[in-house]
């Protein structure tokens, strides 16, 4: 039974996967044809989070997030340019070319992040799967869902009784528009190219990814790819698809129509989507000018786990606001957590709070999580229990604090100096001397705070 983990379950407790103690979960990855933008990453830190939690629970965890490198056609339809090609054409390369360099970025960024990124076969590419596309839309063809136009071969949703399952919108509902293009030879506009046919060599227009298939030379339509990977690699039905919510008014239905269809099963028994990131309250997007990277952030001297601790900061199924003052704030969240985890040392055998298992159970619950956090630092257990626990809490949280129980800095004396003299300044209330002395610090990789006692400092 198909269950939007929103409304069928908020609790870890609730969910049964179906091999106990494993869990099949796929994720829709990354189009590879420009740099990710902080909220596609946001994504990929919740479901970091997920992974983690399921496997804290006892759980082995079958990860998958496949990597679209053909058929993500531009307007997220059926018509206009291959986003792949189409950069590939801008910057004078290859298609396979452009697909390598923004997949190894995008991994790049989410190594920064912490993120454990699926390897191998566990990262699967659509163009390594053209044979299992060709199957999906055969086995379709064979049951009578699908028809052809001029440019491919398209799903007919009216012959899939369920279709708007997820989302809650019914078939009749759906109009052309903002996510459906006007296309005159569909049926209806929520039907769905299954493979598209190249153009003619005679327009000039060769694509340079395409194959061999029973309809012509063409390449597989967007949706094709996950349901043939996550059926290969996962099996029909697996446990957990997650992704970001963008996807399931259209991608997350189709894969489900074409999915089903095929094999007369579920495709999943649970979808988990995380929500958008605004901007100062706006929409993300190039048109904006506010479709930040990773990069963009660590120019502006952030560390890239203060990106996921603001993240954690708001639940997944709520939409976060990204400010720049926000993102100052966890940093400096971060940095004291670090610099209270180099205080401790790791003892032996101390269990986690209860309220942060709880907090992780509750929908994963991870601004509950990270208070849970601070209380723990704030409670009467010994450095060496506390070192304990927060090492164990951020294998699920991973925001380098595990990594820095017990190893203090060497504060070199120059830099002890120079904050000692701002701190003399400050009591003099030289202002002046007080902020050339921060920002001469701050040149040299230190980070002088000042707390009710005198200072501290930190490297950057």
């Amino acid at each position: 039974m198909l269950k939007l983990w929103n409304t069928a379950t908020r609790s870890l407790k609730e969910f049964k996967s179906i091999k106990k103690g494993k869990v099949g979960m796929y994720a829709c990855g990354p189009t590879v044809y420009n740099p990710a933008t902080i909220g596609n990453l946001r994504t990929y830190i919740f479901e970091d989070v997920l992974h983690r939690t399921l496997a804290l629970f006892g759980n082995k965890v079958h990860h998958v997030m496949n990597v679209t490198d053909v058929g993500h056609l531009v307007g997220d339809g059926d018509m206009g340019e291959d986003k792949v090609e189409m950069t590939a054409a801008k910057e004078g390369k290859s298609a396979w070319d452009i697909a390598k360099l923004y997949e190894d970025r995008f991994v790049h960024d989410l190594e920064r992040l912490n993120v454990t990124v699926p390897s191998g076969k566990d990262r699967p590419h659509a163009t390594d799967y053209i044979k299992e596309q060709i199957n999906l839309v055969k086995k379709l063809e064979k049951k009578g869902f699908t028809y052809r136009t001029s440019d491919g071969i398209y799903f007919d949703t009216s012959k899939f009784k369920e279709y708007g399952k997820l989302s809650g919108q019914k078939l009749e509902e759906k109009e052309a528009g903002a996510r459906v293009e006007v296309n005159e030879e569909k049926y209806h506009p929520a039907d769905f190219a299954l493979w598209k046919l190249s153009p003619s060599t005679s327009s000039g227009s060769k694509r340079q990814m395409e194959w061999e298939s029973p309809w012509g030379v063409g390449f597989p339509g967007w949706h094709a790819e996950c349901s043939a990977m996550s059926e290969e690699l996962l099996g029909q039905p697996f446990d957990i698809h997650c992704g970001g919510v963008d996807l399931v008014p259209v991608h997350h239905e189709n894969e489900i129509a074409q999915s089903e269809a095929a094999f007369g099963k579920p495709l999943a028994n649970y979808w988990l989507h995380g929500e958008f990131l605004l901007v100062d309250g706006k929409r993300m997007g190039k048109s904006e000018g506010n479709a930040y990277t990773l990069d963009d952030l660590i120019a502006k001297g952030f560390d890239p786990l203060a990106f996921r601790y603001y993240c954690l900061g708001t639940h997944y199924r709520s939409k976060l606001n990204f400010t720049w003052e926000g993102l100052e704030g966890a940093q400096n969240a971060l940095r004291k957590l670090h610099t209270e985890a180099r205080r401790l040392s790791i003892g032996k055998g101390k269990k986690m709070p209860s309220a942060f298992v709880e907090a992780l159970e509750d929908d994963l619950n991870t601004p509950k999580a990270l208070a849970a956090v601070w209380d723990m630092l704030k409670s009467g257990s010994s450095e060496e229990e506390k070192g304990a626990m927060l090492a164990q809490m951020d294998r699920v949280l991973r925001l380098g604090l595990e990594e820095a129980v017990g190893q203090s800095i060497a504060i070199p004396d120059e830099i002890r100096d120079m904050a000692e003299e701002r701190q003399n300044a400050r009591q003099n209330k030289d202002w002046k001397k007080s902020d050339e002395l921060r920002e001469a610090i701050t040149a040299k990789g230190w980070i002088v705070e000042d707390a009710k006692e005198g200072y501290e400092l930190h490297s950057e």
